[in-house]
């Protein structure tokens, strides 16, 4: 059974994180996906560590894909990205607003010799709007979208999500939009133009904190490990770590108190009594909590609340979430060997499925390796492809032996 986009064909244009997870994903439903890098690469290429002077970030970020290396400004290299729209059901850019249209590469320049056409644009703020022109990065988009202010602990300085979540929301949101218009092709016939950016992107999971503020003009803030609307639903210190504990409706509660703290007092506390009380009062009940779970060490309170059927888990360091053995278990950690790096980990697939969906192929390719095998496959020669590698307008890598 082949995969859902076996057959479909990516140019993608995108660089760093946002456009090429989308693209990555797109290879692991079975897409061909042909990275089209400049001469120097993409620049996550050059980010630490390496292993054999490859990137080690670069190449988990860049499997299922083919390399190409052109200089898109040479009008020769030009040629190359028309060609290959030709044959793509899909293109997708990161550039700066603006850039693509210089280029001669822009949507209305590929739908003339692909009509049918899906292209994605991703940029900092839209194409559209007073910083349509504005360059952004991760950092700036959460920024901009308030979730900085929101995350951190109360009376700290504004903090960044320990991931690039905005960059990644991109990618995400660009990927259904995709995967949307590509149905919308199937069943009408008709390709079309999309666009997101790291701003809006990261604003549409701010879901619960959007309908707080206009149902009742909620500013959110720093909670900490705390939810707005929850309690107790954080984590809470032990004698060695910390604990998460996920308990603020009635019956989790009522098992949380008698069964895991065994403090069933605590269930004739007019404070506690319903959850917008817990809420109200989790100063208090955070301070009583802890003077319980700080007795014991995290796996003791971990195997407790499980034993009551209370959700929780313990806060694990990251090398710890790669070394758990469900996570194992569920191969999240997957093994694959790269032409240069050799035998190396990567993300495994966080979508099972009872069919083909998904799949991780190949690893991610070096820098122009697919350059000619492309460019033979577009009907260049192999007298031309040298002499466009000799001009400066491609690079062409070969696998080491």
């Amino acid at each position: 059974m082949p995969l859902p986009l076996e057959g479909i064909r990516v140019l993608d244009l995108t660089n760093v994180m946002a456009g090429p997870y989308c693209s990555m994903v797109l290879g692991d439903l079975g897409a061909e996906v042909i990275k089209l890098e400049s001469l120097e690469g993409d620049s996550t290429r050059n980010f630490e560590p390496k292993v054999n002077d490859e990137s080690y970030c670069f190449a988990v970020l860049n499997r299922n894909k083919k390399s190409i290396s052109v200089d898109m400004k040479a009008p020769a290299g030009k040629e190359i990205v028309l060609k290959l729209a030709a044959g793509c059901d899909i293109v997708m850019e990161n550039f700066r607003p603006g850039v693509v249209k210089k280029l001669g590469i822009d949507y209305e320049a590929l739908k003339q010799v692909n009509p049918g056409i899906i292209y994605a644009s991703m940029s900092g703020f839209g194409q559209t709007g007073p910083y349509g022109r504005k360059g952004g990065f991760d950092i700036i988009a959460q920024g901009m979208s308030g979730i900085m202010m929101m995350t951190g602990h109360p009376g700290g300085r504004p903090a960044k999500v320990g991931i690039a979540m905005n960059d990644i929301a991109c990618g995400v949101t660009t990927l259904y939009g995709i995967l949307g218009a590509f149905i919308g092709k199937l069943r009408h016939g008709q390709g079309q133009y999309i666009e997101t950016s790291l701003l809006e992107a990261g604003m549409a999971w701010s879901i619960w904190e959007f309908g707080a503020y206009f149902g009742n003009g909620e500013l959110p803030t720093a909670t900490g490990t705390r939810h707005r609307r929850s309690a107790p639903y954080q984590a809470f210190r032990t004698k060695d770590g910390y604990v998460t504990v996920g308990a603020s409706g009635d019956k989790l509660w009522r098992a949380f108190v008698t069964q895991v703290v065994e403090q069933p007092h605590w269930l004739e506390d007019p404070r506690f009594e319903r959850n917008p009380l817990r809420v109200k009062n989790a100063d208090a009940l955070e301070a009583l909590i802890e003077e319980v779970t700080t007795t014991q060490p995290t796996a003791h309170w971990v195997e407790k609340l499980d034993a009551a059927g209370v959700p929780g888990g313990p806060v694990y360091t990251y090398d710890q979430t790669l070394a758990d053995p469900h996570v194992q278990h569920r191969r999240m950690v997957y093994d694959i060997e790269h032409p240069v790096i050799g035998p190396m980990k990567t993300l495994g697939l966080p979508v099972k499925s009872t069919g083909e969906l998904t799949q991780i192929r190949k690893p991610a390719p070096l820098h122009g390796q697919h350059t000619a095998e492309v460019l033979r496959d577009l009907g260049y020669t192999q007298a031309q492809v040298g002499a466009l590698v000799a001009d400066g307008v491609v690079r062409a890598a070969e696998v080491p032996a």
